[in-house]
């Protein structure tokens, strides 16, 4: 059996064998052959035969069911900050290549036996990033005294001390001790301080960070098939990746430069398909993954994830008149005449603007004939 394989090998991609190994044990050698005989014959058949347009068939396959998406936002039940961006605007900012999406999140996995849901409250409590904001039950300010005294609530009292010592560091100007009540005393460290710096201040201190992953805004445990995971509002990968308890391989964030950071371009070309197949599912859209695959290559193929627009990986074509062709001619042209930059006309666009075949299909070989 391994004989027979070994010579469908070079046929074959190996997940495909992996696969026909798996739906094919106890079969006999004569019908194990037909069987590879037959998906060989499949597998000849879906290749791309030489010339062939993909990226216009990738480009309509991917473009027509995109207009049947809706235009959505999901949003998770019982937490009002936790939405998901789905649907067509989701699609377009996977393709824009945008830095900043809208609504960045992750999927946190855990290690056993956390995953069976074992200390899920305390753990997502850990991870949600807390600002001084939530440690407040009142603030007062003395006019006469210049100085500020805030009352912490009830249960976070006994880390009155150490919160203090928090923003005395992130605060420069004023000094912040406790007092025997386990109240926060403020005063300027300087006479000039006046009444309306204590008052930014009282407005200042609430969103400094005191404890948990900065950047994770909200956390909200979900049990998914047989395990418990944690869907959280915001990304930081890197700082989540410290957690003993959590399992990196696989924990995901929706935020494809953050993964390009931290993991590398390859990882952040199998995001983008990840990205793209996870947007067209959930509409109930199926698109073949090699269409997928072709954009996700095209982003990636400089070494960054650049998106499909004029900043992007137009801007990156060496041909003149086909970055002429995208938004922008007049500026294009300018600078590729200032320069004395030429043309050799070696894909479709350019061959389209001057009316000749295009490089593709029929139009692909160069026949010579011989003269007598």
């Amino acid at each position: 059996m391994d004989e027979l394989y070994e010579e469908y090998e070079e046929k074959l991609p190996l997940s495909i064998i992996e696969e026909v190994k798996k739906y094919t044990e106890g079969l006999g050698k004569m019908k194990l052959k037909k069987v590879l005989e037959e998906v060989y014959k499949e597998y000849r058949s879906s290749l791309a035969e030489p010339g062939e347009s993909v990226g216009i068939v990738s480009a309509e396959s991917i473009g027509e069911p995109g207009t049947q998406m809706t235009l959505n936002t999901f949003h998770f039940a019982g937490v009002s900050e936790m939405n998901v961006t789905t649907g067509l605007p989701r699609l377009i900012e996977i393709l824009d290549g945008r830095k900043e999406i809208s609504t960045k999140m992750m999927e946190i996995r855990l290690k056993s036996p956390h995953n069976k849901g074992k200390d899920i409250k305390e753990l997502a409590k850990q991870i949600k990033e807390t600002t001084f904001k939530e440690f407040i039950k009142s603030i007062d300010i003395d006019m006469v005294e210049l100085t500020m005294t805030i009352t912490l609530n009830d249960d976070k009292r006994e880390s009155a001390a150490r919160i203090a010592k928090d923003l005395d560091k992130a605060v420069k100007g004023f000094s912040f001790r406790f007092d025997k009540e386990e109240r926060i005393i403020v005063k300027g460290s300087s006479k000039e301080e006046s009444l309306g710096s204590l008052y930014r201040l009282k407005e200042k201190i609430k969103g400094i960070y005191i404890s948990g992953i900065k950047g994770i805004t909200q956390v909200l445990p979900v049990k998914r098939d047989e395990e418990f995971i944690i869907m959280t509002a915001g990304t930081n990968i890197k700082d989540i990746a410290r957690l003993d308890f959590v399992d990196l391989e696989k924990t995901m964030t929706n935020d494809i430069f953050e993964i390009e950071k931290n993991f590398g371009i390859e990882a952040a070309r199998q995001a983008i398909i990840n990205e793209i197949l996870k947007v067209t599912r959930t509409q109930g859209i199926e698109i073949d993954v090699r269409h997928i695959m072709l954009v996700a290559d095209t982003m990636c193929m400089s070494g960054h994830v650049l998106g499909i627009n004029r900043y992007g990986i137009v801007k990156e074509k060496p041909s003149v008149l086909a970055r002429a062709s995208f938004e922008t001619p007049i500026k294009n042209i300018m600078d590729a005449s200032m320069t004395g930059e030429a043309d050799f006309l070696n894909s479709i666009i350019e061959n389209v603007m001057i009316n000749q075949p295009i490089p593709t299909g029929t139009g692909l070989p160069v026949l010579i004939m011989k003269g007598k």
